[in-house]
């Protein structure tokens, strides 16, 4: 008993120490009182609109010429960022705002107003045409974005959205620019002396008496009454004078929990009902997959076993009589010598295979690091990162599963498999992404990715994931062919005519939306919080679905071959993979369903 009490007193230590340690995000930073706290700024956004409905895609560096933004003595210096974060749009800099723990201040000037930053007709133009479509400042302080609270009117609780809004329309729906903001920022004092930030709210203000003074210090008018900043547009340059204030508020939000307000859900319910529902569709399909296993598979092999039997009789010489219920062969018993044939172009069906086991794992495990909270927003790009590493070092299990099912499918151009498998369907993917990005470069949009990224993405892939795929085809190539159970006809059998339903494109359309309903309301949640600049962190019920899906694709691919089999037609390698495949179709098909409801673009870039 001592070993098993050993175990239990370990495992309990490992859990307790688990919990107690912080997973998410980084190591906070302490301040004290008067020392500076950074504030950098990262692109501006678009967001959906009062109609929900968002209008541009395209995000500006926050020193674009044409919003003629105050600069740091110095110019502004590029933050430290992952891979991730530079492939997510992240492009943070440094900022002149200055900002002391716990000095307060009503009004302050941001910088000293120079020629440069004067508004000219086209950058009037530039910013006037940013503020109609809805675009957001999106500022960092410690690390925590700058938001404003919102109320959820179905519980009344309050929350907060990353960044706030550029500017205005007023009554006559002019664009007026917010040129004052005020920063409320909370913080924590863990120790005597010592303070955290845990939450930042800003509140933009459009003011037109807004002045420096010759003395250096700022008038921001009065908080009430005071008329709005237009920038005009007809040609005559237009000053403009930033201002900000600071207000420190004391919270007992301690640090661990402060990105909390930002993981607001609307009605969990949905999430639940969501499960249930597919949870449903599951049970319904491992029904019929068990039925078939138990009830028809367990009656026909029971049949073969007394045919087996009445010709071991006949040929002892015993003369038994053949059994009334004992009839000639149909559907899927006719077909178990061609039901291992080699497929089609078994060479591409091969690579699809690698790639899909590989982006298989890499989804599961991280779904299960993002379950486990190591992947924390506070911790900007962790996510894209640990996909983009997680995708390379598992090119390994890619190449050895194109060879291995190769190999078994009997092929010869092992050299064009190991080649093809780390090369053709990344590179359609880079190729694409390379396309896209050549838009946003056109834009001068802060979220093309730099020259240099790209070239850091081609080491990556060339340099690590290629030679482990290489090194996995290698391994896949020495082990022995999957040797089907029985002997493969030599003369190919002659496949009857297909119902309408299993015709391959009615196949597809109709297994393919089982599981596409099992994620279909977890996917919205996704493209919204994506779209719209929310936070997703509900990986829970992310895993709940993903382990859904599987089950749900693995369940239809099953029945799909079943009835291809019982309908006498043993090309089914094509036709499980299309089938369950067939639901990446309908997702593609509710995203362009998304775009056209809930995206209002002015041109196609």
């Amino acid at each position: 008993m001592r070993p098993q009490r050993l175990l239990i007193t370990s495992f309990a230590l490992f859990s307790s120490t688990a919990f107690a340690f912080y997973l998410p995000g980084v190591a906070p930073t302490t301040y004290e009182h008067g020392s500076i706290v950074p504030l950098n700024v990262n692109p501006l956004t678009p967001v959906a609109a009062g109609n929900n409905q968002l209008r541009s895609v395209i995000s500006y560096d926050y020193y674009h010429p044409a919003f003629r933004f105050c600069r740091p003595e110095g110019g502004p210096k590029a933050v430290s960022e992952s891979l991730g974060s530079i492939l997510f749009g992240d492009r943070i800099l440094t900022s002149p705002f200055e900002l002391k723990m716990g000095v307060n201040e009503s009004c302050k000037s941001v910088c000293e107003p120079k020629p440069e930053y004067k508004f000219d007709k086209p950058s009037a133009l530039f910013t006037n045409q940013r503020i109609r479509q809805d675009y957001n400042y999106n500022m960092l302080i410690d690390g925590l974005p700058a938001g404003q609270l919102y109320v959820d009117p179905s519980n009344e609780k309050e929350f907060t959205m990353r960044g706030f809004p550029l500017g205005e329309l007023d009554e006559e729906m002019k664009p007026a620019l917010n040129n004052h903001i005020d920063f409320v920022i909370q913080y924590h004092e863990p120790a005597k002396g010592k303070f955290r930030v845990v939450g930042v709210i800003a509140q933009p203000y459009s003011r037109s008496d807004t002045k420096r003074n010759p003395d250096g210090s700022a008038s921001c008018g009065p908080e009430q009454g005071s008329s709005k900043f237009y920038i005009n547009e007809e040609g005559a340059q237009t000053d403009v004078t930033w201002t900000y204030g600071v207000y420190w508020s004391e919270s007992k939000t301690a640090w661990a929990t402060r990105w909390d307000t930002y993981f607001h859900v609307y009605d969990p319910r949905i999430h639940w009902f969501s499960l249930i529902n597919s949870a449903i569709i599951v049970v319904f399909l491992c029904g019929m997959v068990a039925a078939i296993l138990v009830r028809a598979l367990k009656k026909d092999i029971a049949r073969y076993n007394r045919l087996d039997s009445f010709n071991l009789d006949d040929l002892s010489g015993s003369g038994g009589e053949a059994e009334d219920g004992v009839q000639e062969d149909s559907g899927w018993k006719l077909v178990h010598g061609d039901v291992f044939r080699t497929p089609r172009n078994p060479l591409l069906l091969s690579v699809f295979l690698g790639n899909g086991a590989q982006l298989f794992v890499m989804t599961g495990c991280t779904i299960i690091f993002a379950l486990l909270g190591f992947l924390s927003p506070s911790n900007r790009g962790s996510l894209g990162t640990v996909m983009i590493l997680l995708y390379t070092i598992l090119g390994f299990i890619g190449g050895y599963t194109s060879a291995r099912v190769y190999k078994s499918f009997g092929g010869e151009s092992w050299k064009r498999n190991i080649a093809m498998t780390p090369l053709l369907i990344p590179g359609i993917v880079f190729a694409t992404f390379f396309l896209l990005n050549l838009f946003l470069w056109a834009k001068r949009s802060s979220g093309a990715v730099p020259f240099t990224t790209m070239l850091v993405i081609l080491g990556i892939w060339f340099v690590i994931s290629v030679p482990l795929s290489f090194a996995g085809s290698w391994v896949g190539f020495r082990h022995a062919p999957i040797t089907p159970p029985v002997r493969v006809n030599q003369i190919p059998r002659q496949i009857p005519p297909s119902t309408t339903y299993l015709r391959p494109l009615p196949s597809m359309l109709l297994v393919g939306i089982l599981p596409f309903g099992a994620i279909f309301v977890e996917l919205f949640f996704i493209m919204d919080n994506m779209w719209f600049g929310k936070i997703y962190y509900m990986f829970g019920f992310l895993f709940l679905t993903y382990t859904i899906m599987i089950i749900t694709c693995a369940a239809v691919s099953v029945l799909l071959v079943y009835f291809l089999l019982c309908s006498e037609n043993y090309h089914w390698q094509w036709r499980s993979f299309n089938a369950a495949g067939a639901s990446a179709g309908y997702v593609f098909a509710n995203a362009l369903l998304y775009w056209i409801r809930q995206l209002s673009f002015g041109s196609f870039t």
